[in-house]
């Protein structure tokens, strides 16, 4: 079981991601992923699916935090739905069979997947590097294509393709506030998709932890949707009012950080 201490960590940091979830569009999941490995790892709970367990709790998570964020961008008018209708059933379909897929792929391998991602993310955050506006939406088959690949990609890393999908619509001429509204919206399909596809690749894996339902770990998830419900829709407000640049480069320093605690392990361990 966890103790006192290592629920007001998943409460502290559930703060945080859903905070910056509203706020940027991204990162809910790049911080609940390596806090949930961090806890389960120091309570000896998980085996050899440490990583599942995160990745799985993540999406669950965001099935909550994503209807509290698009909630408070939708008052404001911000999405677009005529692209949440373009991309989301590729996003489902791609989120979904990776999920399954991820009950294949050995925990390490996710972990070194996740580390990976949340560098070239967080790299990409800091320098401001994005695809010049050069094109216009594609038509359904290209929007769906491209939800199926950011799809597949989220259900690896536990996000809710906000850091692929935001900078893939400003390529395409989106405004960037409507992009990152659009985006939240977009996280609530893959995290559906993404939660029962893990729920489903880990039902009854041998040396899961009690509580975790498949790949979810509900401890975890429960305390970390607590927060991340509560702090979504304040993130969604100040987005229109923080310095978002200065945000995203301290956020990708934060990411960094994070991933670099992940590598450190990995290299640990061999």
């Amino acid at each position: 079981m966890l103790s006192l201490s290592m629920f007001a960590v998943l409460l502290g940091f559930g703060a945080i991601a859903g905070f910056l979830a509203g706020l940027l569009g991204v990162g809910g999941g790049l911080v609940i992923v390596p806090v949930v490995v961090g806890v389960l790892e120091a309570a000896r709970l998980g085996g050899n699916h440490v990583q599942h367990l995160a990745v799985g709790t993540s999406l669950a998570v965001m099935v909550f935090t994503s209807v509290s964020s698009v909630r408070a961008h939708h008052k404001k008018g911000a999405v677009d739905w005529r692209i949440v209708r373009g991309m989301a059933p590729g996003m489902v379909l791609g989120t979904f069979g990776g999920s399954l897929l991820a009950g294949l792929i050995p925990s390490q391998a996710l972990r070194w997947f996740f580390v990976l991602y949340a560098y070239l993310v967080g790299a990409q955050m800091f320098l401001g590097a994005k695809p010049a506006a050069s094109r216009d939406m594609p038509g359904i088959a290209g929007q769906s294509a491209a939800g199926g690949v950011i799809g597949m990609i989220s259900s690896w890393v536990g996000i809710g393709g906000g850091s692929m999908s935001v900078p893939f619509m400003g390529w395409c001429n989106v405004p960037v506030h409507t992009a990152i509204a659009t985006s939240a919206a977009l996280g609530w399909p893959i995290a559906v998709s993404g939660a029962i596809g893990y729920l489903a690749s880990g039902w009854q894996q041998p040396g899961l932890p009690w509580g975790a339902l498949g790949f979810i770990y509900l401890p975890a998830m429960l305390a970390l949707m607590l927060m991340t419900v509560l702090m979504a829709p304040l993130g969604a407000r100040a987005a229109h009012a923080l310095p978002v640049p200065k945000l995203k480069k301290a956020f990708a320093v934060l990411m960094v950080v994070m991933a670099s605690e992940m590598l450190i392990g990995l290299l640990r361990h061999g």
